[in-house]
């Protein structure tokens, strides 16, 4: 029989991976590949991701990356917006095609009925590497070759077709800009090989693990995992309830006694959306309070005590103000510590503010 691993024993090795026990000396780039990516379809909240997990870590050692193109924004894990480095957006972009092409032909097949698809890509690729193009204007220049066809779902269709990043000045820091569109090939100028399904399975539980097969498809959105999982050279154990769960032979997993300090995540935080079973770090009070964010367009940016979710945190500014409210979902114990952190992450995000920190005793509402 598989040995066991506790949930608490899978918090602290999903913690230490993520770097979320003590923050690294490790580099930006580093960073977002040991984390196979950070979703960011906001434009800046992974900045505080970035400043959770990196020791020093201020905005611009990021925003200065997007400018030199050594990383980039672009859809992949779900079809979802991630910050991944120039080489794993090259990288993992062929593999996950898959994964958008799913999405589009379900929402938008019917309206694409009769567009040579090889023309789309051909078409788009040479007015995007003519000048980057938000999906509106981009519809708008497709609808001329294909007048007859809805001109949004001429865009949704590039955006399964050709591997496409936002360019800045969107998602630099302090700076705002359209949602423009370039091809990765022609932004990034250089090649690598396609990665394959069990390359992306190790980067994964280097990131995530011990997992099961269906918390790496939920992060990845990919489905039939399972063979590739059972034919790699893998360990093995059972959790709680049974599940069997993959791990690399050689990764971390620390004790259960390890102490997890206090962490203010940002919304999208993959910590939070890259399992199946999210009960290593989400408690059953934590889903409770997440249920009204079910269905919307907003995320809260919870507060991690001991490793788990322990309340949500907003920022409101006012007259040179910033004041950081602490929701609790649950009495949390060491207020002190989250009062301490909150402070910190107000001089992150706002040095040049005066800094309060509240208490409420709710979840914050979406």
């Amino acid at each position: 029989m598989d040995p066991l691993i506790t949930r608490r024993a899978l918090n602290r090795a999903t913690l230490d991976r993520q770097f979320l026990l003590r923050r690294t000396g490790k580099s930006v780039v580093e960073v977002v590949e040991q984390l196979g990516g950070l979703q960011a379809q906001t434009p800046h909240t992974w900045y505080t991701g970035l400043w959770n997990r990196i020791a020093g870590f201020k905005p611009a050692d990021a925003a200065d990356l997007l400018l030199s193109r050594e990383l980039v924004r672009i859809a992949l894990q779900r079809s979802t917006i991630h910050l991944v480095s120039a080489r794993d957006c090259l990288a993992m972009r062929p593999l996950l095609q898959v994964v958008t092409e799913r999405g589009t032909r379900t929402t938008y097949g019917k309206r694409l009925a009769g567009v040579d698809l090889d023309e789309l890509a051909a078409t788009a690729r040479a007015l995007l590497e003519a000048r980057p193009m938000t999906f509106a204007e981009l519809g708008r220049a497709l609808a001329e070759r294909w007048p007859t066809i809805d001109p949004h779902a001429l865009g949704q269709g590039v955006r399964w077709l050709v591997p496409l990043v936002q360019v800045p000045p969107r998602g630099v820091w302090g700076k705002s800009g359209p949602i423009a569109h370039t091809s990765a090939e022609s932004w990034l100028g250089f090649e690598v090989p396609p990665m394959t399904p069990a390359e992306l399975v190790r980067r994964y539980l280097a990131a995530f693990g011990p997992a099961s097969v269906m918390d790496v498809q939920t992060w990845s959105g990919l489905t039939r995992l399972g063979e590739v999982v059972e034919s790699m050279d893998l360990v093995r154990f059972r959790d709680e309830v049974g599940r069997t769960l993959y791990d690399l032979p050689d990764a971390p997993r620390p004790g259960e006694d390890v102490p997890a300090p206090v962490r203010l995540m940002y919304d999208f935080d993959n910590l939070f959306l890259s399992y199946a079973d999210r009960s290593r770090v989400i408690t059953e009070t934590g889903m409770a309070a997440l249920q009204g964010f079910m269905g919307t367009n907003v995320m809260p940016r919870t507060i991690l005590v001991d490793g788990v979710t322990a309340g949500d945190w907003t920022v409101a500014r006012a007259k040179g103000v910033s004041t950081l409210t602490i929701h609790q979902w649950t009495p949390i114990s060491v207020l002190d510590e989250v009062e301490q952190e909150g402070l910190r992450l107000l001089e992150f995000l706002a040095p040049g503010d005066k800094h309060e920190i509240a208490f409420r005793d709710s979840p914050s509402k979406p």
